[in-house]
């Protein structure tokens, strides 16, 4: 056998391996709660990629010190602190940004910025990480092993992995000890024509959410008239994630 027809068994066998170890990886979660993918449109509604759900956060009206986006998305899905703040799961973040030459600081919201090239996704050996087709980027807990490949991958230090036995779980949200976690844009509020929680709790409205490929949308119209801004626009990811103000 050659070398290349070698190394293409080996590659095959390796898959086979890494989808049995996904399948039985051990992912424990609270009694009654049955850990499923993540919400998706009705089987008559499926997902399009004649959408791309985005958010544009202007950061001139986010104040510092507001974390009310913060306590809506980790009431929204059930998040609680463990004593550790520099691994406790936040899905959205506050940041500081500070211009070295004016000494001028922005306050803003971060949160995974759901690329339509994620490296997440490219990283994942069992394809547990992904992007569906109207750009929101999830992770499928029945296959996730646990890895932590795109918690490095990701630019935006933007997931985070469930240490301990996770209780009171939401049953739109589901969670699991030894999976990693990020924001899902409240994807099961989007399917049903809702907004993401954090989006609905800012009293500022420095938050707008919509579909960036309808010239109609809100947040089309928004992107189109002001000069926003993509965090790491170098890498070429195109995030669905847009900033006024930086």
């Amino acid at each position: 056998m050659s070398n290349h027809a070698d190394k293409q068994v080996k590659d095959q066998s390796r898959r086979r391996f890494i989808a049995g170890t996904a399948a039985a990886a051990s992912v424990t979660i609270a009694p009654g709660v049955l850990l499923s993918t993540a919400h998706a449109k009705p089987a008559d509604e499926a997902v399009t990629d004649k959408v791309r759900w985005g958010m544009l956060i202007d950061t001139n009206k986010c104040a510092k010190g507001c974390n009310d986006c913060v306590s809506a998305c980790n009431e929204e899905h059930a998040l609680t602190t463990h004593g550790r703040p520099e691994t406790d799961t936040q899905y959205i973040r506050k940041v500081e940004l500070r211009e070295k030459a004016t000494g001028a600081v922005h306050s803003l919201p971060l949160m995974c910025q759901h690329c339509e090239n994620p490296p997440c996704a490219d990283v994942c050996p069992t394809g547990a990480s992904f992007k569906r087709a109207d750009g929101i980027v999830l992770v499928d807990k029945h296959i996730c092993i646990g890895c932590r490949y795109c918690m490095m991958a990701c630019p935006y230090k933007a997931r985070s992995f469930v240490h301990e036995t996770v209780e009171d779980q939401k049953p739109y949200s589901p969670r699991g000890k030894g999976t990693v976690e990020a924001c899902t844009l409240c994807v099961h509020r989007v399917d049903e024509d809702g907004t993401p929680a954090c989006v609905e709790s800012c009293g500022e409205d420095a938050m707008v959410f919509g579909d960036l490929n309808d010239p109609e949308s809100n947040i089309a119209k928004a992107v189109k008239t002001h000069a926003t801004t993509q965090i790491r626009a170098d890498l070429g990811l195109n995030p669905g994630v847009r900033y006024q103000g930086i």
